[in-house]
């Protein structure tokens, strides 16, 4: 398995730090609004990584922390009048309610910045010891010069940086500060702002810290896996780097992962351009597994673009996808025989369609130990999806020789990758979905006396078949009339006769 690796900006073989076990930590979000649909497309990139990386059968401990005290988060609650954790509360529970409509696993561990205060603090005053840090009117600051390393992750030269104060710690000049590239670890507390005792005073942690603090908390360095939007890279992860380092001594993460922005319709997402999307907007529209199969089909480190005409051809994709699962599946299920015996062709037909998809598991893991790379891994699923009704069509044609078991596995295999994706194809439709009237339909044309919609059905197919058998067309014209007005549709095929219900 191959990684690009930020630092490196190089693919490299992946090896975790304990065999068979990967540490991994993702930035979680800054909950003072609804998350759009670029950061859920982060988040899903990196479920499908972990997912993955399960599936190869590592032990993936995984944490995303979720930063509820920041400026952003105060500054809303002033404006609402209500408190800060009021305001991180409510916008936490509403990212993990998106989280779970998009099928991403929950993390290993979900920590909140307000409940690690104490381990950020001994952090803090393990760096002014160490010399890479200093306390200035109850504020505490990274000193960036005493890490020579500075910029190792994002390429920049430390020289070069002196314009850039604005963007490398958040916020306007503090002019306490001994250089300007410094950056805060503590803010002294201003008035109506949360606040913890600490030996500065009272304050609050600084954004870069929190992480430090928490993926060596529960992690352990190095991390094995470090990711986020490429947006972080700098300052954030560029400063996380510089404090984990300068006080543990050693590498912070092995591997930095960072996934692409998204567009809308080729353009930047912004407010102002009128396309800024939330992402609980999103799949309130959409089905979650369209938009997750959207998102796979560009690589995670690569610019997405998202529209509405991208979004259909992604639900017709997966409509063709579930179309074809539920054909193999229901042709294997009404099979009398698992292995008649058939002419050479039919022979060969399911020994390709068996080989095909046992190679579909190789080439899928070929693609994604391609650093991820879900577009080829889709190309793989699409492929046999075309080689399984190809399959299918031309057994049809030859009714004394279907394979059961062939069919059920090409079936087997596309959901089971599918689901290596967090992509679920649709449950078929319980007994109580099928519309009563059927059965009253059933007793009258075949004197069915039971009460349940799918046996009724059953009936109604058999009395079919043998009307058909014995020529008696008024009977199978009778329950083909009854059964399409009332919203089912009926398909001969070899194996018999198939009944959908449309509504």
């Amino acid at each position: 398995m191959r990684i690009y690796n930020t630092q490196t900006r190089t693919k490299e073989e992946f090896v975790p730090r304990e065999p068979g076990k990967v540490a991994m930590y993702v930035c979680g979000p800054t909950v003072y609004n609804y998350i759009h649909i670029g950061n859920a497309r982060t988040f899903v990139s990196f479920d499908v990584i972990r997912r993955y990386l399960m599936y190869r059968g590592y032990d993936v401990r995984f944490v995303q922390n979720v930063t509820d005290v920041d400026d952003k988060i105060i500054n809303r609650a002033n404006q609402e009048g209500r408190s800060a954790s009021e305001v991180a509360e409510e916008y936490t529970a509403a990212f993990i309610d998106v989280m779970h409509g998009l099928t991403v696993l929950d993390p290993t561990v979900r920590p909140r910045a307000t409940q690690e205060i104490p381990e950020m603090i001994a952090l803090v005053q393990e760096l002014i010891d160490k010399g890479h840090a200093y306390e200035q009117d109850g504020s505490v600051y990274f000193a960036v010069r005493s890490f020579p390393a500075y910029g190792k992750l994002s390429g920049r030269d430390i020289d070069e940086l002196r314009g850039g104060e604005r963007d490398l710690h958040g916020g306007s000049f503090e002019s306490e500060k001994r250089d300007p590239l410094d950056f805060a670890l503590w803010k002294a507390a201003k008035p109506g702002e949360p606040s913890w005792d600490s030996p500065w005073g009272a304050g609050r942690p600084g954004w870069h810290i929190e992480c430090s603090a928490m993926s060596s908390k529960y992690l352990g360095l190095p991390l094995d896996i470090h990711g986020g939007g490429n947006d972080l890279v700098f300052p954030h992860h560029e400063n996380e780097v510089a404090q984990s380092e300068a006080s543990s001594g050693c590498t912070f993460s092995n591997y930095w992962m960072h996934g692409g922005m998204l567009l809308i319709d080729s353009e930047k997402m912004s407010k102002s351009l009128g396309n800024f999307l939330l992402a609980k907007d999103v799949i309130a529209a959409h089905d979650p597994n369209v938009v997750r199969l959207l998102m796979a089909q560009t690589h995670y480190r690569s610019p997405m673009d998202y529209s509405v005409e991208r979004l259909k051809e992604a639900a017709a994709s997966y409509e063709r996808i579930a179309t074809s699962v539920r054909n193999l599946l229901w042709t294997s299920n009404h099979m009398k025989d698992d292995d008649a015996k058939g002419d050479a062709e039919s022979r060969e037909i399911v020994r390709k369609l068996t080989n095909d998809a046992t190679d579909a598991h190789e080439r899928f893991i070929a693609e994604m130990d391609d650093d991820f790379n879900t577009a080829g891994a889709l190309g793989v699923i699409f492929a046999l999806v075309s080689e399984a009704n190809t399959a299918l069509e031309e057994l049809q044609k030859k009714p004394g020789y279907l394979s059961k078991n062939a069919l059920f596995f090409a079936a087997e295999t596309i959901t089971e990758l599918l689901a290596v994706l967090g992509i679920r194809l649709p449950a078929p439709p319980a007994a109580d979905a099928w519309p009563y009237q059927v059965i009253d339909l059933a007793a009258e044309v075949v004197g069915y006396q039971g009460k349940d919609s799918h046996e009724a059905v059953d009936a109604l197919l058999e009395a079919r078949a043998a009307a058909r058998k014995a020529k008696n067309w008024a009977v199978a014209d009778a329950v083909r009339n009854g059964l399409t007005q009332l919203g089912f549709l009926i398909e001969d095929t070899p194996a018999g006769a198939r009944v959908t219900y449309k509504g």
